[in-house]
Formats: C-alpha cells, structure tokens, sequence
C-alpha cells in the first residue's frame, strides 16, 4: 500500500535503498523490465521482498528513480563526459567521439535502450525524463561548440538535427543491421552532413 512507504533515515537503511535501485535498474537494463519481477529484484540486492516493499510500491517505482540516478549513463553519457574540447579545424574529431559513444553506449546496453524507447511512446514519466535530457545534452554540445569558437546561429536546432543523425545512424549499426547497407559509407555521409550544417557558424 502507499501509505507504508517510507523514505529510509539512518545510514544502513539509505544504503540499502540504494543498493536496491542500482541493482533493480541494472537488472531491468539487462533482462528488460517486462521480464521481471519484485523477487528478482530482492534477489540481485540481496534483500527480502518485505525490504522492497518497504521503500517502493512496486518496480515500476524502481526504474523511475534508477532512470534518475543512471539513466545519464546509459543514454546520454555527454552530460558528464567533459572531455569533448575541439579544434575548430578539426570538426570531425568531435563528430567522431560522439559516433563512437553512441555505438559503444548502444552496445553494451542494448536491451536497456530498447526497452525504454518503447516505454517512452507510453509511459509520461519515461517520456519526460527522456526528453528532459536530450534537450539537455543538445544545450550542452552547444555550449561547447559556442565556447570553441562557434557563432550562436540556430545552434540549437543545428545540433539537436546533427545529434537525430547520430542517434539514427547508431540505431542502423546495433539494431537494424540492413545487409545491402555499407556502414562505412554511412558514416561519412553522416559527418558530411553534419559538417555541412555548421559550415557558416565557425567563426
């Protein structure tokens, strides 16, 4: 019921708490949250599932505050990677990064990724915190582009274009997997494109 939740005080019962949200939302990003239930989540946190239903109403509770707390990671690990300083006369280098991370990011959390995406179409929670952070990492490449010399035109909209085209791309390369599609090529229309979008904004 609602009205037995309680927020943990003392040092022990936070970690607890703690411990279930990583290991349900680990656990949801691996098997999917459809595959799951309570038990298993007690089970990965080594608790009971009384403890579960101490802190959350169900595992539903349990994805929310794990999107919160690691939802970053997974999905847009550029807001706390900062370590994408560019030359301006080397825009690929970026670019590059950017392809990369979202491959390798889409590959070791595939399941996660999937399961989510479907969850946003019908879940508000879900769809707010997904489109609450992408708005938030497109501000955030622009304030890099901005802070490396780039003028403030449309940039905006220009990287929340240029991010779609990454983010399509990636969904090629780990999800769809098209046979007759040569990736390479892909890759470098991508970047082409992308390049081409910001060419009047280096100043």
């Amino acid at each position: 019921m609602i009205d037995t939740i309680r927020e943990p005080k003392q040092k022990r019962a936070i970690e607890k708490k703690e411990r279930i949200i990583k290991e349900g939302f680990d656990l949801i990003c691996k098997e999917g949250y459809y595959n799951i239930n309570t038990q298993d989540i007690a089970k990965a946190a080594g608790v009971s599932t009384g403890i579960i239903y101490q802190y959350f109403n169900d595992k539903y509770d349990i994805l929310i505050e794990g999107l919160e707390k690691y939802g970053d990671d997974i999905f847009f690990p550029m807001l706390k990677d900062k370590d994408y300083k560019l030359d301006i006369d080397n825009f690929d280098n970026l670019i590059n990064k950017m392809i990369n991370n979202y491959i390798k990011n889409h590959k070791i959390s595939n399941v996660a990724h999937e399961e989510i995406m479907s969850m946003i179409h019908s879940d508000k929670n879900v769809a707010e915190f997904y489109y609450k952070r992408e708005l938030d990492m497109t501000n955030s490449i622009k304030d890099i582009l901005v802070s490396n010399g780039f003028k403030d035109n449309n940039l905006t909209e220009k990287v929340h274009i240029m991010l779609g085209l990454i983010d399509n791309l990636c969904h090629e390369v780990i999800y769809h997997k098209h046979d007759h599609m040569d990736y390479k090529i892909m890759e470098k229309l991508v970047i082409d494109n992308i390049k081409n979008l910001f060419k009047d904004d280096i100043k």
